[in-house]
């Protein structure tokens, strides 16, 4: 589940690693759309990359792998970057990558070839994939250990029923649990390498989990009951659980690189 451009980070990875082929990492980004297409955002990025510029016919992911391989070999390193208010850790400095992808919530930064990706839904069924120049990535957001990043999860797990109860959201809408097992069995099922570690995929599977939860907890307020104040309250409750939710997600895919990046299955 998790996001697109965590899948593009993890199946571009295990590529570059020699642990995928080029139609892995198409059927892996699938679930995501029925199709996705490729854009240099400017003429400039697109002399840089050889991927079309903006005006010409859109390239295939392919096109971007390809790219990815001249610009930074087998070793580029894929950088996943979960941006929101406030939190811009893992991004480069301004910039046009660090715009889009904030704008998005999420991009993949691939460190080595210099270049930033971030999908966008142009069409219904159609992602794009627009490449951005990237010379600095700066520093990465700092590290978490994954096992910190699972307990600190679980923890929010745990707060999140009282919090749902604190909130009022239950009293609101009774069915609300339904409704979030519901979203979770609609959203997109995210393909993995073999080689993904156990620990890996409970931890993306747990924030998949809280994210749905917040997305309830978020949205509920039947007709405009709240008040300012305690829709800010909400906000302000919610906001831990949200920030736990995008640093497990950048803990697993970088646990994911790390792991494919060393081992490879071909």
């Amino acid at each position: 589940m998790s996001c697109p451009s965590a899948t593009l980070t993890v199946w571009a990875s295990a590529w570059l690693a020699g642990a995928a082929a080029p139609d892995d990492v198409l059927d892996a980004l699938a679930p995501w759309a029925a199709a996705h297409d490729v854009q240099a955002a400017d003429a400039d990025t697109g002399a840089l990359t050889a991927l079309p510029a903006p005006g010409e016919p859109v390239g295939s992911v392919t096109f971007l792998l390809a790219a990815l391989r001249r610009l930074g070999g087998s070793g580029s390193a894929a950088r996943l970057v979960l941006p929101a208010p406030g939190d811009v850790r893992g991004l480069p400095g301004p910039g046009m990558f660090s715009r889009e992808a904030t704008a998005a919530a999420e991009g993949v930064l691939f460190v080595d070839a210099g270049i930033g990706v971030v999908p966008t839904t142009v069409a219904d069924g159609v992602l794009r994939w627009t490449v951005y120049p990237v010379t600095d990535p700066g520093p990465p957001a700092g590290y978490v250990a994954l096992s910190q990043a699972e307990t600190d999860l679980r923890d929010q797990v745990r707060r999140s029923a009282s919090v749902l109860t604190a909130l009022g959201v239950a009293r609101h809408r009774p069915g609300v649990r339904e409704e979030i097992a519901a979203a979770l069995r609609a959203r997109p099922q995210s393909l993995w390498p073999a080689g993904m570690p156990g620990r890996v995929l409970r931890v993306l599977q747990h924030a998949d989990e809280v994210a749905a939860i917040l997305a309830a907890a978020s949205g509920d307020d039947p007709g405009g009951a709240l008040s300012a104040s305690a829709a800010t309250a909400r906000r302000d409750a919610l906001r831990p659980i949200d920030a736990a939710v995008r640093v497990a997600r950048r803990a697993a895919v970088a646990e994911a690189v790390r792991v494919l990046a060393t081992s490879p299955m071909v």
